[in-house]
């Protein structure tokens, strides 16, 4: 897995936001961000959830609704 923490991410020639897998299925972009960007994790979350607000260059959140449907870009968070 890789890490940085606290340091600045240096991942210019990898892919670091989906806008079009918003309306997708949560499960599926999930893994579709894992596929195009192997650096990160994507975690498949619901919309209200609570979390931590530190930085992370191998975090992705995958925002969905109550139908598992992504709700908004998924980014390195």
């Amino acid at each position: 897995m890789f890490l940085m923490h606290n340091q600045e991410c240096h991942h210019e020639a990898v892919k670091d936001s989906w806008p079009e897998l918003v309306g997708a299925k949560g499960e599926a972009a999930a893994a579709t961000i894992e596929k195009e960007n192997p650096l990160v994790n994507a975690t498949v979350i619901l919309e209200g959830t609570a979390t931590t607000r530190d930085f992370r260059c191998d975090r992705v959140w995958v925002w969905v609704n109550r139908k598992g449907v992504v709700t908004r870009t998924p980014i390195i968070t």
